[in-house]
């Protein structure tokens, strides 16, 4: 049973996934060591019986005693290091997420986009869109602070039901939001755009309220290193053209 189980302990730490933990794979060794241990006293137990010398050097009560202290010792220790880890993990998604909306803040957008960028500097195309919320401001001032909340939460929702899970969505600014597309081009961008407009509209308000319309800005980037404050400031330039086009539309920058 206990070799069932060390077995059993050993390949589930071996399964997770390699960015949970760093003592995954150390804790994983161990277990299977031990399972290995309590296999082969198992062996002897029934081949030699516990009275023969080598049942009791190698497998013997003693020896038992001493690996368990050790595993003891050494899970107390695990376990320690895993709750720091996951404290620290969660102090860390806590930096980079916005508290109210649940997307990443617009540092934890910047960082990770820079690195996106990065990785797809030689080859591929990335699109950025800027978005931002028509006439906010009015909704705040006629139903509070609390609905407008409310319409930013759903924006996000919107957001995160039509976006890929490999696409970076970041709340930028108040109602203006930020989204990196890898791997795709601007038709795709603009196709995102209008099946987030058109899943905000015909979101149910409780608060009885018509949700605002969206404006959006497209950069892509084809060739060369990818410049993520470059791809902004052409997304806000195009944002801005949508704005004064009327609002609720979306322009693509031209570099």
């Amino acid at each position: 049973m206990m070799c069932l189980m060390f077995t059993l302990a050993s390949l589930e730490l071996i399964r997770l996934e390699p960015g949970f933990s760093d003592i995954r794979l150390p804790l994983g060794a161990a277990s299977g060591l031990l399972s290995v241990f309590y296999l082969g006293r198992c062996v002897a137990f029934v081949a030699l019986g516990p009275r023969d010398p080598v049942f009791v050097v190698f497998f013997g009560s003693s020896v038992t005693t001493l690996l368990n202290m050790v595993l003891l010792i050494a899970v107390s220790f695990s376990m320690a290091a895993l709750s720091s880890e996951q404290a620290t993990k969660d102090l860390s998604v806590r930096a980079n997420q916005d508290g109210l909306t649940g997307l990443l803040n617009r540092q934890g957008f910047l960082d990770l986009a820079a690195n996106e960028l990065r990785r797809r500097s030689v080859t591929g195309t990335s699109v950025l869109i800027l978005a931002d919320l028509d006439h906010f401001k009015a909704v705040n001032d006629t139903y509070g602070h609390a609905t407008g909340d409310r319409v930013l939460q759903a924006f996000a929702a919107a957001c995160r039901t039509s976006v890929r899970s490999g696409d970076l969505i970041g709340r930028y600014g108040g109602e203006e939001f930020v989204i990196l597309l890898s791997g795709t081009g601007a038709d795709r961008a603009q196709e995102l755009t209008t099946d987030i407009s058109r899943r905000l509209k015909t979101t149910q308000s409780p608060d009885g309220i018509t949700y605002p319309t969206v404006s959006f800005g497209i950069a892509a980037v084809r060739a060369g290193p990818l410049d993520l404050a470059k791809m902004i400031a052409l997304a806000d330039t195009a944002m801005y053209q949508a704005k004064a086009n009327g609002r609720d539309t979306v322009v693509r920058a031209t570099d």
